[in-house]
């Protein structure tokens, strides 16, 4: 079957005619037309050190997608460091880029009829990013993920960059002085990958992994570790078997697939992110997903893993401890995951995870015993209330009180919450609200991991509550509350907050609630006018016009 025959079965009958002679061009022999065409869509980039190593990851796939009888053509896409752009203007473009990285795939597999694609990605947005274009196109696919950054060591500590934020809280509120903030900061990213605890780049990476799109172990190997280009070989193998096959991701991508990565999510103590991307990429893959599923989910499964942000270890310990396939063993013995579900090598979950134990090696305490595990429920839980009619996600772990009331402290962005953190003008008991930071308001939905770390860092963490309509760090922890929707800037109840008005946060009841009168409500909603728009053009401009709801993911192709 020649390259034009197999794209007519692939593609179920579109014509494809390659020009063969800009294809000899870049490589192709008479033999080669009749070989699959694979995409290898690379995030490598200088940028961040999450993707620094993902040129290596990619030459290794290249070499191995030869041998086993493919034509692999490498493209890039893009990459936003998060940790770079975090507190600034510039994170205003994180969210923004999981749009672009899976537009960008889709164009180029779509564009040239790629057979297949390989995608390898280190940093937050690359992994929904990849997935939703995974979904979209439904070829034979698999992700790579570049892997963790090693912890950085200083004064017998591991660290990593919430290290880094943390300590400027520590430093303002007199702590620590010049000379450890320096030290911190020198020694808290000491080489390539991506952030070293369970924060949003390692919870997606967990996240594929349960999905069965990409391989067992692969989603906490070092970056800097040889055992991590293996990894990318074997992944090649395993997408060429997938083209001859004509395993699809809709095959993988199912309910099933997608309630077992709640589930991981929940057992690992994994990123509020999870949440927004997995309703994104289900709404991709067409599979109903809803933000109530997650509180479904998280009312069976306890936190089996102590990792930071909140708990004691980072992800190298966890898969020095067994990985992801041994938390995952845990809940299928508990019957909490799907063992039916299919993976991208055609086996089940079940088959793969088949020679785990089923239960953790008791010399190490990062991953606890399902009797004994680190909280009986799941860590995130979806709050609803007059603040939050479609919903938010609070992470509760590691904080001492799960409820409280207080007065109102209102921000109109993150930068003015910041500063008052860092003058001393927040107290025990206040209950800090960040809006018009949502998708359509910031626009872009920031993280605001410089004023919870601000909060940590300053002793407030168990005193002081925030709400925002902007989203938080993987690396975030304390009474905090995101992805309030409706937005501000979609006339949701958060706009209509008053400095010094009562509001109530109650992850045991999950209630997110104003309390004022259902008239005096009912009055400021009348009054609200939506604020002009900070962007007029641009990228930032199109992505407000396009931009849905946090509740259904913040996606951007919502059919009309």
């Amino acid at each position: 079957m020649n390259a034009n025959e197999r794209s007519k079965v692939i593609t179920h009958g579109v014509e494809r005619t390659p020009n063969r002679a800009m294809l000899r061009a870049v490589g192709f022999s008479d033999s080669d037309f009749e070989k699959p065409i694979i995409g290898v869509a690379n995030g490598y980039s200088t940028i961040t050190p999450c993707n620094a190593s993902l040129n290596d990851l990619a030459l290794r796939a290249v070499d191995v997608l030869h041998e086993a009888g493919t034509m692999p053509q490498v493209f890039g896409t893009i990459t936003v460091s998060d940790g770079i752009s975090m507190g600034t203007e510039g994170m205003k473009y994180s969210l923004v880029s999981r749009e672009v990285i899976a537009d960008s795939i889709e164009t180029v597999c779509n564009a040239q009829r790629m057979d297949g694609v390989i995608v390898i990605g280190g940093c937050d947005k690359n992994m929904p990013g990849g997935m939703i274009a995974i979904a979209r196109l439904n070829i034979p696919a698999i992700f790579v993920y570049g892997g963790t950054i090693k912890p950085g060591h200083y004064a017998g500590k591991n660290l990593t960059v919430v290290s880094a934020f943390e300590a400027v809280g520590q430093h303002s509120a007199g702590r620590i002085g010049d000379a450890e903030l320096l030290e911190i900061e020198r020694h808290s990213c000491p080489g390539a990958g991506s952030c070293g605890g369970m924060f949003t780049a390692n919870t997606m990476s967990s996240v594929i992994e349960a999905m069965g799109m990409s391989l067992p172990y692969s989603s906490t190997m070092a970056a800097e570790d040889n055992e991590k280009r293996e990894s990318a070989a074997e992944s090649a193998r395993v997408l060429a078997a997938a083209v001859q096959r004509q395993i699809l991701p809709r095959h993988v991508m199912s309910r099933k697939a997608f309630e077992n990565a709640i589930a991981v999510v929940m057992a690992t103590g994994g990123s509020t992110n999870a949440v927004l991307h997995l309703l994104a990429m289900a709404r991709s893959a067409e599979v109903p997903l809803s933000i109530d599923d997650f509180e479904r989910i998280r009312s069976r499964v306890p936190v089996l893993c102590d990792l930071k942000p909140s708990g004691k270890y980072v992800i190298t310990e966890l898969h020095a401890a067994g990985g992801i396939p041994q938390v995952m063993k845990i809940l299928l013995a508990h019957g909490v995951l799907h063992g039916d579900a299919t993976t991208i090598t055609g086996q089940t979950i079940a088959e793969v995870l088949a020679s785990v134990p089923a239960e953790p090696r008791k010399d190490q305490d990062v991953i606890h015993p399902w009797d004994s595990p680190v909280y009986p429920y799941g860590h995130l839980t979806i709050l609803k209330g007059n603040l939050a009619s479609e919903g938010a996600v609070a992470k509760i772990s590691g904080i001492k009180h799960q409820k409280m009331t207080g007065p109102a402290r209102v921000f109109d962005s993150e930068e003015a919450c910041l500063a008052a953190i860092l003058a001393h003008e927040i107290k025990p008991g206040d209950v800090l609200v960040i809006r018009y930071e949502g998708p359509k308001g910031g626009p872009g939905m920031r993280e605001m991991l410089a004023p919870t770390s601000a909060l940590i860092g300053a002793g407030l963490g168990d005193s002081v509550g925030l709400i925002t309509d902007g989203r938080f760090s993987g690396g975030t922890y304390g009474l905090v509350v995101g992805h309030v929707a409706p937005e501000a800037a979609a006339g949701g109840g958060i706009a209509l907050v008053h400095e010094g008005d009562s509001i109530t946060i109650d992850a045991e009841k999950r209630l997110l609630r104003l309390n004022i009168p259902e008239e005096e409500f009912e009055r400021r909603h009348a009054a609200w006018e939506p604020p002009e728009p900070r962007y007029r053009s641009g990228v930032l401009a199109k992505y407000v016009r396009l931009v849905s709801s946090s509740s259904i993911g913040a996606v951007t192709d919502l059919v009309s």
